[in-house]
């Protein structure tokens, strides 16, 4: 019983699910409802948001899943080319955020400008974590990956998950 209940408080923190939200003038969004709780529950409202370093499009943590991250990335090897490219994209970028009181947090102009911000954003749950692109771009994104050919097959990719 205690496992079920272990694993039920996991997947209630996760983030899952599209999201089509406005950005106001100001750069400022409004997370959905749904995580506003667990968001304060996690981290009393404080977010990190960075660049991704593969795509275009940002990344958002709680603070508390962030601290996690961050851990990991300093702990790259420093003499690395591609360690070095990725701590300076992801920690050099970061910003802390805070949610508001309305549940909103605001965008930095350096951050919509990397990420090809409008008024028009997509926010993926992905986990512990959101991303956030721009409209256009999300489904740009999305009609190639669903057309794409890769190396690997769905089988491999997934191992011994079942969908």
């Amino acid at each position: 019983m205690v496992f079920f209940v272990k694993l039920w408080e996991i997947m209630v923190d996760m983030f899952r699910g599209i999201h089509n939200i406005n950005l106001d003038a100001k750069g400022r969004l409004a997370i959905p409802t749904r995580y506003r709780g667990t968001i304060n529950d996690q981290s009393t409202g404080n977010m990190i948001i960075t660049v991704d370093p593969g795509e275009k499009c940002l990344l958002l943590y709680p603070l508390s899943a962030w601290n996690d991250i961050e851990k990991q990335i300093n702990d790259l090897p420093t003499f690395q080319k591609n360690s070095r490219r990725v701590q300076r994209l992801l920690v050099g970028h970061a910003e802390d955020i805070q949610m508001d009181k309305n549940g909103r947090i605001l965008i930095s102009q350096p951050l919509r400008v990397i990420a090809e911000l409008d008024k028009k954003v997509t926010m993926i749950g992905q986990g512990k974590k959101f991303e956030i692109w721009g409209n256009d771009h999300w489904e740009s994104k999305v009609s190639k990956w669903r057309t794409e050919d890769t190396d690997e097959s769905e089988e491999t990719v997934l191992g011994g998950i079942r969908i």
